[in-house]
């Protein structure tokens, strides 16, 4: 907003031409100089609805969203600057409709219709003009392009978009995170012939975000965060799994991310053969701290953990614990998640402060989604204007407040299809999620029988197999650290450092040399 308050200071000169509608605008400009916003809205409009000269409408419209940015009212300037983005380059004030678009943009955080008006109106035909705006705006824009170029799988016209993000803009973290997702995904063109210089590429952004220092980058802390899950989850698809677990580890302790770092760092720590790290990490994530997570999936990684090391009584027990918890969430969605279900209830089913319709963990993993967060966020903004706007005593019953009122509720009833069509997504996706591990699940309970079996049959004794192995503490991780053994109780400075030691109840297999030893 610094380049829009600026712009604020300066005294606007008058059109020098003569008639009245330039008396008016001239009036306008007075007003608004002097700060008189309420006196020269009214006139600013009136001129953009009416005015012969095109010269003195094109001003009066820019001026109108000025007016309405200085006064507060964010959302009204935006659909005024957009209104002028629409009408194209002719416009004579098209240019600046673009930086006060921009500035709105960053003053509401809005991350779904401005992208979208400025990935629509970025053409071939105006890209040269556009890229005389200040260095920042422009930067600004090559972001907010690139989110909708990677929404819509346009992959490599995103990746030219961010990279074009220089490194003084407030939005470089941003754009370098955003970055390794994009030549990370697998989806991009080119792999797998070019999949490791691609990996290179995507971990080097990664790490630029994970370097990156100062104030002036824009949600600094939480785009580092997303970096080291991008990295974590890099490494992963490589199999490099050691190094992905370094990276689920610097997510900070209680940060907005690190219950998914946990959950992902268990699949790490499972795949390197640390079944002990694995459930240590899902130990975290169970606990009473966590009531709230969505996190089907780990009960199912639990199991298999446990299956892996045959300790078929622990397997049955920790399914035993998905169906309690979820099972009961698997039906109170099923009202929600049908072919029926219009978008605006679906948006309102999360929208609300609290819903009990909805299983809690479900309710605030939906509206934990960035997205639904920033749409639930401009419909306040929105709100707040109409309110302001239906109390102002000097617009009240004019065409002004009655035509920004019926924008407003334009503006409105988009962002609720916008949030309907989100939430519904994320409906039919936890539905889906918990049929799809309620599947697995059962795949698990059956091969856990059929192994059981396969054991007695073959005369093996499990229980006395077990119980010739001993459970021994886990290595330190250095002589800073104590060993405290849990004894049922959760105690917040210890979660996130759990640590198991399990029995294999696996028979030794010719040759291996192994007796049900202890995995560490």
């Amino acid at each position: 907003m610094s380049r829009l308050l600026a712009l604020f200071a300066v005294a606007l000169a008058p059109l020098a031409a003569s008639g009245q509608d330039v008396n008016t605008y001239n009036r306008a400009l007075s007003a608004f100089n002097a700060g008189e916003l309420d006196t020269a809205a009214p006139l600013f409009f009136e001129l953009s609805e009416g005015a012969a000269e095109p010269e003195v409408k094109g001003k009066a419209e820019y001026y109108l969203a000025q007016t309405f940015a200085r006064k507060g009212l964010p959302v009204s300037a935006f659909i005024t600057y957009a209104a002028i983005v629409n009408a194209g380059p002719q416009h004579p004030s098209y240019l600046k409709a673009v930086e006060g678009l921009v500035d709105m943009q960053q003053h509401l955080d809005e991350q779904n219709l401005i992208p979208s008006l400025l990935n629509q109106a970025y053409t071939d035909e105006v890209r040269d003009r556009w890229v005389t705006l200040p260095k920042e705006v422009l930067a600004r824009i090559n972001y907010l392009v690139g989110t909708i170029s990677h929404r819509r799988g346009r992959f490599e016209e995103a990746r030219s978009l961010l990279e074009a993000v220089p490194p003084d803009s407030r939005v470089y973290a941003k754009a370098r995170y955003l970055l390794g997702v994009v030549l990370a995904d697998p989806r991009f063109p080119g792999r797998p012939g070019e999949a490791e210089e691609l990996d290179q590429a995507a971990i080097a952004a990664f790490k630029a975000v994970l370097a990156r220092q100062g104030e002036r980058q824009l949600e600094l802390k939480e785009t580092r965060e997303l970096a080291l899950l991008g990295l974590g989850r890099l490494r992963y698809g490589r199999g490099e799994y050691k190094e992905a677990t370094a990276a689920y580890e610097r997510v900070p302790r209680y940060s907005r991310y690190w219950d998914q770092a946990l959950f992902e760092n268990g699949f790490a720590r499972f795949q390197n053969e640390d079944f002990g790290g694995a459930l240590g990490s899902l130990q975290a994530l169970h606990a009473p701290q966590f009531a709230g997570a969505f996190q089907p999936e780990s009960w199912i990684l639990k199991s298999t953990i446990y299956y892996y090391s045959c300790l078929f009584d622990e397997v049955k027990t920790t399914l035993a614990a998905f169906d309690e918890v979820y099972g009961p969430m698997a039906r109170q969605l099923e009202p929600f998640t049908g072919e029926d279900m219009e978008l605006i209830p679906a948006f309102n089913l999360v929208s609300a402060s609290e819903n009990r319709r909805l299983p809690r963990p479900v309710y605030l993993w939906i509206r934990n989604n960035e997205r639904i967060r920033e749409v639930m966020r401009v419909l306040g903004h929105v709100d707040e204007e109409k309110r302001a706007i239906s109390g102002q005593g000097a617009w009240k019953g004019s065409a002004l407040a009655t035509q920004t009122m019926a924008s407003l509720e334009e503006v409105r009833n988009t962002l609720l299809q916008v949030g309907g069509t989100l939430a519904r997504s994320r409906l039919r996706e936890a539905a889906d999620n918990l049929r799809a591990f309620s599947d697995q699940a059962e795949i698990i309970r059956v091969q856990t029988a059929l192994d059981e079996k396969d054991l007695l049959q073959a005369g093996v004794d499990q229980k006395a197999q077990l119980s010739r192995q001993s459970l021994y503490r886990p290595a330190m991780p250095g002589p800073a650290w104590n060993y405290w053994k849990f004894q049922g109780e959760f105690w917040i400075d210890e979660i996130g450092y759990y640590q198991y030691t399990l029995k294999r109840g696996c028979p030794a297999k010719p040759g291996d040399g192994r007796s049900g030893e202890t995995p560490q």
